[in-house]
């Protein structure tokens, strides 16, 4: 891979875009790459294939990958775990882009944050949507299904970065809008669950009366 500034900025976007999925599933997928030099990474990234590291994410991916499947309880996974992503993302960021000047190894760490937080926003959005329904089909897909694209779009960020941060960019605005547009169509159904008054809409104007 090469170590080029554009190159090292969308392997960051692909990496925190993965890390807001899954954060352990992506830093053992680095770390695994890492220790056996399968391809060439950001000399910050090589502490991710020390053993102990190793070991704890693929103890944690064991976890994440049962309790990430469990409807209701995911979504109280999901909550705890924003402040284990974002944080983790923009430190796998930073090191990433450690042979960069001062200046833009910020910049990466914050977009690595930012990218980090957005796509775990939408993940736990989507997960509000889908946690009610009454079937478990619909929780154990959506979450391995995000399994998948953390390892598969991780290791293919190391190949082709370019590439993997266009995929990454593009399926975060579809998650997106997804998101939204999922969360207003259960909007009304929910006020009404819970007994709260519908939504005022803006009142008219009267016409004056000359």
């Amino acid at each position: 891979m090469d170590f080029s500034p554009g190159n090292i900025t969308a392997l960051v976007i692909a990496a925190s875009f993965a890390t807001g999925l899954n954060i352990y599933a992506t830093v053992l997928t680095l770390g695994i790459l890492a220790r056996t030099q399968w391809v060439a990474l950001p000399p910050g990234l090589d502490s991710l294939g020390h053993t102990w590291v190793l070991a704890v994410c693929a103890v944690m991916f064991a976890i994440e990958f049962v309790a990430d499947k469990v409807p209701a309880f995911d979504m109280v996974w999901n909550v705890l775990h924003t402040v284990v992503r974002v944080p983790i993302a923009a430190l796998v960021a930073y090191h990433a882009s450690a042979q960069l000047s001062p200046q833009m190894q910020m910049i990466a760490t914050g977009v690595g944050a930012a990218v980090a937080l957005a796509t775990h926003s939408s993940k736990t959005a989507l997960r509000a949507v889908v946690t009610p329904s009454p079937e478990p089909v619909s929780n154990i897909a959506l979450s391995s299904a995000e399994d998948v694209v953390a390892v598969g779009l991780t290791w293919f960020a190391t190949h082709h970065p370019f590439i993997a941060a266009s995929v990454a960019v593009v399926i975060l605005i579809a998650a997106v809008l997804a998101a939204r547009v999922l969360l207003r169509a259960i909007h009304r159904p929910l006020r009404r669950l819970f007994g709260m008054p519908p939504e005022k809409g803006p009142v008219a104007s009267k016409p004056s009366v000359e």
